[in-house]
């Protein structure tokens, strides 16, 4: 499959999940192409700018009322709300960990006024950016996800994700997600190496880390670094199901994106 018919069948996928959304009159773009672009922006993992070079010089026979840059990431932050579209809905089981983006050099910190990232630790190293947090369900699909600074503590800032599912869905995470005050019934604390199941999660940040180049991020605006976040969560969903989840003889779901690689 060639990137053109990867592209063509890919806006189709999306449209399907976006019935029911009209276009503005004053729009250039219909809602599922603003969604489709998003999400081959999140796959790419390249800069706005490179994007926007790539997608123009190759592609603007796909989409003729392509607007100019800026516009076009204006309409990503303006149409972020319908991702959750794409979300799955939660399973019995679920996992649950943090995932640090670096947005500056850590000797960078603090030259700029207009700095959005903090300094916290990631993979036992320090890094000035953000933080991401994804819900999985059993398959290893986004359930929900959420977003802070790089210094919060994940049983401070992410624990609505877990009450969220209380009443679905029983919540595998490590001891970060620990909290004095906060015991939920549906949440399981696991040692190092004490549930191979959680590897899925690890499996997930590797492939997002590898294809979508997700670790380092240029973003100097929150607002279009939850865009970007929210983009990527809905491309895994529908990329890793695109020949749907057949299990291999061992009833094991393997997950992939690296034949979608741009």
């Amino acid at each position: 499959m060639t990137t053109e018919e990867f592209i063509i069948e890919l806006y189709c996928r999306v449209d399907e999940n976006m019935q029911g959304i009209d276009k503005h009159p004053q729009a250039k773009l219909y809602p599922s192409e603003v969604m489709t672009l998003g999400i081959l922006f999140a796959l790419k993992g390249v800069g706005t700018r490179a994007f926007y070079r790539w997608l123009s010089r190759d592609y603007r026979g796909l989409f003729p009322h392509l607007p100019e840059r800026t516009r076009l990431f204006r309409s990503f932050k303006q149409h972020r709300q319908y991702v959750t579209r794409f979300l799955v809905e939660p399973s019995l089981i679920g996992l649950i960990d943090s995932f640090g983006i670096e947005l500056i050099h850590p000797r960078r910190e603090g030259r700029s006024d207009q700095q959005i990232g903090r300094k916290g630790t990631s993979n036992r190293r320090w890094i000035v950016g953000g933080k991401l947090c994804v819900l999985l369900n059993h398959l290893g699909l986004v359930v929900n996800w959420a977003a802070d600074t790089a210094n919060v503590y994940d049983g401070s800032a992410f624990q609505p994700l877990v009450d969220d599912v209380a009443d679905h869905m029983l919540v595998f995470a490590d001891p970060h997600f620990a909290k004095k005050d906060w015991w939920p019934t549906n949440l399981k604390l696991c040692k190092r190496g004490q549930w191979n199941t959680r590897m899925l999660i690890e499996t997930f940040l590797s492939m997002l880390t590898v294809v979508c180049h997700f670790k380092h991020l240029s973003h100097r605006v929150w607002d279009y670094f939850e865009t970007r976040l929210a983009f990527t969560m809905a491309m895994f969903n529908l990329l890793v199901q695109w020949h749907g989840l057949p299990p291999d003889d061992d009833g094991f779901v393997h997950l992939s994106l690296a034949e979608f690689s741009l």
